[in-house]
């Protein structure tokens, strides 16, 4: 096999369609007269977008990337331009192309692949790659899927010489980045690539992919069925040549199952690994037999994508010029429908609608290297100038991935018949040129590339935009400068950041895709693309969730593997930060109330009884509300769709349900999650999201969180506090039981909340270890509020676990219920916690627990 290899500089092959259809034409000649019974497989990589081995501005069309394809939303398109692709590469004499790219971005940040991916949506990966597979093979290339098992979530040491790790375990990779390559596989691709990466998880420890026979003969060919050519990731890869050698890596991927050994550039190493074959074959460590399955599968390839008579007779230059007027319209027609205008808030597009053409408009570019399927860099490289601003119309010579930019301006100002200032950007930030030349400008344009692996473009487009947002007008009004942000690879740099008005993302930035961008700029074109998978605003529901099986709850099997749940979750939290679930047991989410009926649900492994999650939901009689408590899952059994499962079973039952009125996430019975958990701020923010996508209405939602005051018996209130109190005319008294029931529920109807009704019957149920404080109006003795006082030793103690959390005494402040007719609602619940806390401070009681507070400023509390 010949592997061509289109990168720039030293040892490149490939340069334009016509002589790489002489070299391939050559070799083929050379294998046939040599006596070859069958020509040679010619292998490229042609992913379009900006990774394009064979570029020739004349004679091959350029397409978007993998991910700009996806961005059009069209199953055909792909099929469309991987079908012209491969018509292209066949005429130049290219059998098999390396691709498609079947990686799915699990983890978006800081991925180098990048827009190589079709997204981060197993189910939408997969599909269009099928459809470029089909579209090669009809215009009859092989095909090779990568980069198995995945390149989607890789995290990275830092050193070229440190291995790039998989830490996905084996049951989630399955679930997910898996899902592309056993559908290709179903599909019949021809071959596979498998990475170099390492994967570390439990039940798998490989150094180096392609050379682990777990990975390859084990996970691809036993596990996934594949019996396809195999290839290895190169091997001359840094990594893997410095840390085990060419050679001992030639022997590896071989034994490990891959029929062939990818060695793109240096013919001394080819030799080299060449030497290590033979010498492997005749000391034993690699047998004839494994040679002979490679052989086979590589000649049941070639079956499929040559023969001598056309390897012997490419269409060359003559067949892509009759296929050059139909591509160039494909090609126009796709980079139009990939364009992404994710946000205009303000409305600033197209920007003929803001704009005179007398104003100027001010574009700031990153440094970036050109791609390598661009005009500019097959081209000669400019001498590198300072960072000034350039008018489009006077010569300037600037580095070779500033001229696209450059270019790009160009295209502006003709398009406006208007002028364009440019000036790039760099790890420095904001300069004052920066600063000055956005005073001069009427609109900004930041483009980035990769933000979110390049953190500076990140900060400084964020900086440009307050410089915007705080600008004023002559006469001294604010006014905001229009910005526009367009990255021009990842479309995730800020697609979650929506401070950034209008945001544009075009998925690569050569000539084609930026002339394109015109267009969309100045309203010749309306975009219609959208970023593939989860961010999709079309995005369909996730067909690649996986259903697990929700049984009820069985208190006599499941309390014990709850209780081991529990115990696991207590302990995955921060070591200064205090679990929702410490002291928790299952005692705390079965109540057992007659006024509160409940169904728990659960996934488990019948074979070990443990359980993978388990759900809570109550249903509280007197207000008709229904209730899901608390969802959780074992921590290494996250990103499964467990909760996800917990979740739909638990609305679906409580949706049959004709008595409940309105639902609400968390519970003050039991007192665990009181709404989403706020212990930690970035996972409220996660869960927030993973909520909302559940159908939730989490915008009006607030923190609320148990707060507990230690120290009490030095513990004084607030002088103010005090002084305020003697002024109010309201009378405070302490009851217990059943006496005062009558009163006290009366007064607790003014409130709709979940569980208080429920929680004042326990109260005045447990008079030994329970008291209400009542604030009362002196003329007439109605009640206007009423607060719970709760030691640990009370009958409901287990539905408030942080009574449990500590070796000191702890005594609870619970459930406020403040009347409507009450004139002073601050005066009185500061009126109704103060008493209460005197009164716990005469039981010795070390702390105090104020449960379900988020108002109770004046405390000298802290969220523990």
């Amino acid at each position: 096999m010949a592997n061509t290899d289109g990168r720039q500089g030293d040892g490149a092959n490939v340069h334009t369609a016509e002589q790489t259809t002489k070299l391939i034409l050559d070799l083929q000649t050379i294998a046939h007269n040599a006596g070859h019974t069958v020509p040679l497989a010619i292998g490229l990589d042609q992913e379009n977008g900006g990774v394009n081995s064979l570029f020739d501005e004349t004679n091959i069309r350029q397409f978007p990337s993998a991910m700009g394809v996806a961005a059009t939303g069209s199953l055909d398109m792909a099929y469309e331009i991987a079908k012209a692709t491969g018509q292209e590469l066949a005429a130049v004499g290219i059998n098999w192309i390396m691709g498609p790219c079947l990686d799915v971005l699990t983890n978006v940040k800081n991925q180098p692949l990048g827009v190589r991916s079709m997204g981060d949506d197993p189910e939408e990966v997969s599909k269009y790659g099928v459809a470029f597979m089909r579209g090669y093979k009809d215009a009859g290339l092989a095909t090779c899927g990568k980069h198995f098992p995945s390149y989607g979530n890789l995290e990275f040491l830092g050193s070229s010489l440190d291995v790039p790790i998989i830490t996905d375990s084996l049951e989630a990779l399955s679930l997910s980045a898996l899902v592309p390559f056993r559908n290709a596989i179903a599909q019949g691709v021809d071959g596979m690539m498998v990475g170099g990466c390492a994967m570390s998880s439990a039940g798998v420890n490989v150094m180096h992919a392609c050379l682990s026979e777990q990975v390859v003969d084990n996970l691809l060919r036993a596990d996934l069925g594949f019996d396809g050519v195999v290839m290895s990731e190169c091997l001359e890869m840094e990594a893997l040549s410095q840390n085990i050698g060419v050679g001992g890596g030639t022997v590896m991927a071989v034994n490990a199952g891959c029929d062939l050994i990818l060695l793109c550039r240096l013919y001394s190493v080819q030799l080299e690994a060449i030497k290590h074959l033979k010498l492997g074959l005749e000391n034993g460590m690699i047998t004839s037999e494994r040679i002979r399955r490679s052989l086979k599968r590589m000649m049941d390839l070639k079956a499929t994508c040559t023969n001598w008579e056309k390897a012997l007779s490419p269409g060359g230059v003559q067949t892509l010029s009759v296929l050059q007027p139909s591509h160039s319209q494909l090609s126009s027609g796709a980079y139009n429908a990939s364009i992404t205008v994710v946000r205009d808030k303000d409305r600033l597009l197209p920007l003929s609608s803001i704009l005179d053409p007398e104003e100027e408009i001010l574009m700031l570019s990153p440094l970036v290297k050109a791609l390598p399927a661009s005009a500019l860099a097959h081209g000669k490289a400019g001498s590198i100038t300072s960072p000034g601003p350039t008018p489009w119309g006077k010569s300037v010579s600037l580095m070779s991935g500033e001229n696209i930019f450059r270019e790009f301006g160009r295209s502006l100002a003709r398009k406006r018949s208007g002028r364009v200032l440019h000036t790039s950007y760099t790890a420095n930030g904001v300069r004052p040129v920066h600063e000055n030349l956005v005073n001069r400008a009427s609109a900004i344009i930041v483009l980035t590339a990769d933000a979110n692996r390049n953190l500076y473009q990140h900060g400084f487009a964020k900086h440009i935009a307050m410089i915007c947002k705080s600008l004023f007008a002559l006469g001294g009004e604010k006014r905001e400068k229009p910005l526009v942000v367009i990255s021009v690879s990842s479309p995730y740099d800020f697609a979650l950041d929506s401070s950034i008005g209008t945001y544009i993302c075009t998925y690569d930035y050569t000539e084609t895709a930026l002339q394109a961008l015109v267009e969309v700029l100045f309203g010749d074109v309306s975009p219609t693309g959208s970023i593939p998978g989860s961010m999709s605003q079309n995005q369909k529901v996730n067909q690649s969730k996986q259903h697990w099986l929700v049984e009820n709850f069985n208190e006599e099997r499941d309390v014990k593997a709850l209780d081991d749940l529990l115990q696991v979750l207590e302990q995955e939290g921060p070591v200064n930060q205090r679990s929702e679930f410490f002291g928790c047991s299952s005692k705390t989410f079965l109540l057992h109330n007659p006024g509160i009926e409940e169904s728990h649900y659960v996934v488990r492994n019948s074979s070990t009884q443990s359980l993978l999650g388990f759900c809570s939901t109550y249903v509280f009689e007197s207000t008709g509300t229904g209730v899901v408590g608390a969802i959780m899952v074992d921590p290494d059994r996250r990103k499964l769709s467990i909760g996800h499962s917990l979740h739909s079973r638990a609305i679906r039952n409580l949706l049959q349900r004709g008595d409940v009125k309105r639902f609400q996430l968390g519970s003050r019975l039991p007192s665990v999650f009181l709404g989403i958990p706020t212990s930690n701020n970035v996972e409220r923010k996660r869960l927030r999201r993973w909520f909302a996508n559940m159908g939730w209405n989490t915008a009006l939602s607030r923190p609320v969180c148990s707060m507990l005051l230690k120290n009490l018996p030095t513990w004084t209130a607030p002088d103010g506090i005090a002084r305020s109190m003697q002024h109010a005319e309201i009378e405070f008294d302490l009851v217990h039981g059943w006496q005062q029931a009558d009163s006290i529920l009366d007064h607790i109807k003014t409130s709709s909340r979940q569980g208080i009704v429920e929680i004042y019957q326990l109260a005045l149920g447990d008079q030994n270890n329970c008291g209400i404080i009542r604030a009362k109006r002196p003329r007439d003795g109605t009640v206007l509020g009423s607060v719970i006082l709760c030691s640990p030793g009370s009958d409901w103690a287990d539905a408030l676990p942080a009574l449990k959390d500590t070796n000191e005494v702890v005594w609870a402040i619970c459930s406020p219920v403040i009347s409507p007719a009450a004139g002073e609602y601050s005066t009185m619940l500061q009126g109704l916690i103060l008493l209460g806390i005197r009164q716990i401070k005469q039981q010795q009681a070390d702390a105090v627990l104020l449960d379900c507070v988020s108002i109770v400023y004046f405390l000298s509390t802290r969220c523990e």
